[in-house]
């Protein structure tokens, strides 16, 4: 069975910007991500992915055979917009996906001319270069209920016994306005210390996360919680499986964690 992830995917196209600080800020987790494949038990048979950047009123899959980009990032120089990384999509694995949340009594839709959005083509681009492992995207629902994505994790769970390797990709920290600064942030090492607590209490992780706001500086690391929830997804289609603090790092001053589950 293969495991879950929950991955951060860093400050947009920073890890294909030249060698410099920018890209420095992010080393640590290009370094994690160039990794990642090597350090999986098997190689799987599909990747899905579930990205702060897509919301739809009922979990949406992308069905296309082959996915564009989509550049959903402003302010990067000219060449961050000619990235190319030709991952083919499935749409075998789209309609496996609605069905085992149809059998959890889960409404779903079909998407079939949404691009790749940077929280995916990004993280893997680094992670998977040679594009060759066909990749379904699978979005949030609006609302950004902590409960309904646990849920839908659950019913994702299936999937990894067919070789689908799950991916949430979003960032444990993400307030753009409490980026950099001086000295310690207090209240974010909280959150990330809660956070990595949390994740690794096994009997008590999905209540937890069910609660996230009332963790210490939640809603500093996290003023809107997108890049949250795709945590929820990968942690609730391992629910009541071990979990391990899989990425520790810093990015312009904040903690930033990654998970592994199963």
């Amino acid at each position: 069975m293969q495991p879950t992830f929950f991955i951060n995917h860093g400050g947009g196209p920073c890890f294909f910007l030249p060698r410099g600080p920018t890209r420095a800020t992010w080393k640590p987790l290009e370094d994690h991500l160039d990794g990642f494949a090597s350090a999986l038990s098997e190689p799987p048979l599909a990747l899905l992915v579930i990205s702060a950047h897509w919301q739809e009123a009922v979990p949406t899959v992308n069905v296309a055979a082959a996915p564009p980009l989509l550049f959903d990032y402003y302010g990067f120089p000219d060449e961050t917009y000619q990235i190319t990384w030709p991952a083919p999509g499935s749409p075998d694995i789209a309609t496996r996906v609605r069905r085992v949340l149809h059998d959890l009594g889960l409404k779903s839709a079909a998407n079939d001319r949404r691009g790749y959005d940077h929280g995916v083509f990004i993280p893997l681009k680094v992670a998977f270069p040679d594009a060759e492992i066909p990749v379904v995207q699978l979005s949030l629902q609006r609302g950004l209920d902590p409960a309904t994505h646990l849920e839908i994790g659950r019913a994702l769970k299936p999937l990894r016994e067919q070789g689908v390797l799950i991916i949430g990709s979003g960032q444990t920290y993400h307030n753009m306005r409490g980026f950099g600064g001086a000295g310690p942030d207090l209240k974010a090492e909280a959150f990330d210390a809660w956070l990595r607590e949390a994740i690794t209490a096994t009997d008590s992780r999905d209540q937890s996360l069910i609660d996230w706001e009332r963790a210490p500086g939640a809603r500093d690391a996290q003023p809107h919680e997108d890049h949250l929830l795709p945590l929820m997804v990968a942690a609730g289609a391992a629910s009541g499986e071990t979990a391990i603090v899989d990425f520790h790092g810093y990015a312009l001053g904040k903690p930033i964690s990654g998970f592994r589950f199963g």
